[in-house]
């Protein structure tokens, strides 16, 4: 077997931390409850797997505010012009209908570990044996004073929470006259989806190129070079977006001018930009700040990452873009996925009396758009490694595109359908 296909097996249609590891977690577990926080895909996929996993014997609960899962992987099409909103975002339906989670349209207002107990804004309490918390990101918006205010926040987008702002940002770009420049600034890593942003300048370029073509795209990275593929998005810069895009790295935002758009940086000149697209540093979202769990310089959560239990808190599991990665680990949709059904393994097992499966192996392909067809990934596997109680690279696992292909293209949509089905189905 190719090392691709290898990593393709290990995708989003398979049961990685499940298949051959659950060790009887099939049977029993009735009576025993589950709380799940946040339905992203880390969320999402653990209340799906707990159910599946335990026979359906363990009763589930999803909070989550939204009625619709958007995915943040495909976002960046939106921007662009050739994918919409609908085209991302997937009811939670399916979760409650075929599988029996019981769905919760709230938020959590506080948690209890002593009582084990979740405490909705609502209102109502919920009551659980084991709590898995996903509560995604949330911004350190305290690095940027002149972000404070609402209307800030409304006129200069992050966007890197697909949904309303994601359109808000294609909007910008469709009202931006010709000639006038988008800048995107890059916060200091980690971040959700080390790609990402090179990604996203990639589709600005590109719907540039067709629609506005005296514009131009400014990236402005605070790291001190491109985070992740940089060779593949340099050759795309190059070959597709030539005196269109911009790289500027160790430019660091300390704030921002929202009414005029004008970025401030530590060390450089003040930026004016016709678009400003400013992705703020990031943290564990707030419900795990509130409750203590970021245990990590109170900005991420550390998890046993055989369990995912939380180093702070017995019979609390944390998933997702929120947790302290362990080397080589991105914080990735795909990669969201495989932390919920490895942790939907243990708590089953746990729940059952028993020892949670002894091996969890992860997989994350991720696939970035370069223009609106081609596409470039990385891929990567990790296991547990005992001794280090950490997850480790599998050596020789992984890799990167050679190029940018049209074929990559139509992987990358069939990726996202396969994790949408896994997740949500």
């Amino acid at each position: 077997m190719q090392r691709r296909q290898f990593v393709q097996t290990l995708g989003a249609g398979s049961a990685v931390a499940g298949l051959g590891l659950l060790g009887g977690c099939a049977a029993g577990g009735s009576g025993a409850k589950v709380v799940v926080v946040g339905g992203g895909y880390a969320g999402a996929t653990a209340a799906k797997y707990v159910r599946m996993f335990s026979n359906y014997g363990i009763d589930v609960t999803l909070v989550e505010p939204n009625p619709s899962f958007i995915s943040c992987p495909i976002s960046n099409l939106v921007i662009q012009g050739s994918k919409t909103i609908a085209d991302i975002t997937t009811p939670y339906d399916n979760l409650a209908k075929r599988h029996g989670v019981k769905l919760v349209r709230d938020m959590v207002a506080s948690i209890d570990p002593e009582k084990r107990m979740v405490k909705l804004a609502s209102g109502g309490e919920l009551p659980y044996d084991r709590l898995i918390v996903s509560p995604g990101i949330d911004f350190m918006w305290e690095t940027l004073p002149g972000m404070a205010s609402q209307a800030a926040k409304d006129k200069v987008l992050h966007a890197w929470k697909a949904g309303a702002q994601t359109v808000a940002l294609r909007q910008q770009l469709e009202a931006m006259p010709d000639g006038g420049v988008y800048a995107l600034s890059i916060p200091l890593a980690p971040y959700r989806c080390p790609p990402g942003p090179y990604e996203r300048a990639c589709m600005v370029a590109n719907y540039f190129k067709k629609a506005k073509p005296k514009s131009k795209v400014v990236i402005f990275d605070a790291n001190d070079d491109i985070q992740s593929k940089k060779g593949l998005f340099m050759k795309a810069w190059d070959e597709h977006y030539k005196g269109i895009i911009e790289y500027r790295p160790k430019h660091r935002v300390t704030d921002v001018d929202a009414a005029t758009n004008t970025l401030k940086f530590e060390f450089n000149d003040d930026f004016k930009a016709a678009v400003a697209n400013v992705v703020p540093a990031m943290r564990a979202g707030d419900i795990a700040v509130k409750t203590g769990l970021a245990t990590a310089n109170k900005r991420w959560c550390e998890v046993d990452f055989l369990t995912f239990e939380s180093k702070a808190a017995k019979n609390i599991h944390v998933l997702g873009d929120a947790i302290q990665i362990a080397p080589g680990m991105p914080k990735s949709g795909h990669m969201a996925n495989q932390h919920g059904k490895t942790c939907a393994a243990a708590v089953v097992s746990l729940l059952q009396g028993k020892e949670p499966p002894a091996l969890p192996i992860y997989a994350n392909t991720c696939y970035s758009f370069v223009t609106d067809e081609d596409v470039v990934h990385v891929a990567s596997v990790h296991r547990y490694d005992a001794e280090k109680k950490t997850m480790l690279t599998v050596p020789g696992s992984g890799g990167v595109s050679s190029a940018a292909s049209e074929l990559e293209g139509r992987y990358a949509l069939a990726w996202a359908r396969n994790i949408w089905a896994d997740t949500l189905a």
